[in-house]
């Protein structure tokens, strides 16, 4: 049987290789718009970016936002032994969605696409947590 820990390993790499997608687009931009990084310190100021760089940077901040929750529910699930093939299903179902997100709110950004990932994502959520109150 596979870890419950190993999606949320994935998971949290898909997250580095969004910083290093992010950075690697916001930086050349940041630098053909004229921003300085200094101006950065402050709301809105990266908002002169092209759609196409911000929507990535977004991406990333969403991988900080719901993932809290799986992360915990993963640690959760290891530590009470709730890690039978089917959570394990899930958990990676999890980590499929957001990765889909991702790709598509950084390319081409259909927020009907995005809206039904993140659905998709939070019912998986639902149903790890629903197993683990179960075996409560």
């Amino acid at each position: 049987m596979q870890s419950i820990l190993t999606p949320m390993l994935m998971l949290v790499a898909w997250t580095l290789v969004m910083w290093l997608w992010m950075y690697a687009t916001r930086l050349p931009a940041m630098s053909k718009a004229a921003v300085d990084p200094q101006d950065a310190a402050h709301p809105g100021s990266l908002d002169a970016l092209p759609s196409e760089v911000r929507r990535i940077a977004d991406n990333y901040n969403h991988l900080h936002e719901q993932p809290t929750i799986f992360y915990a529910l993963v640690v959760y699930c290891h530590l009470a032994g709730i890690t039978d093939d089917t959570t394990v299903m899930l958990a990676w179902g999890y980590v499929g969605a957001r990765i889909l997100h991702s790709l598509v709110q950084a390319t081409f950004n259909k927020v009907l696409y995005r809206f039904l990932l993140f659905v998709t994502g939070t019912a998986l959520l639902i149903a790890i947590t629903a197993r683990a109150l179960l075996v409560l």
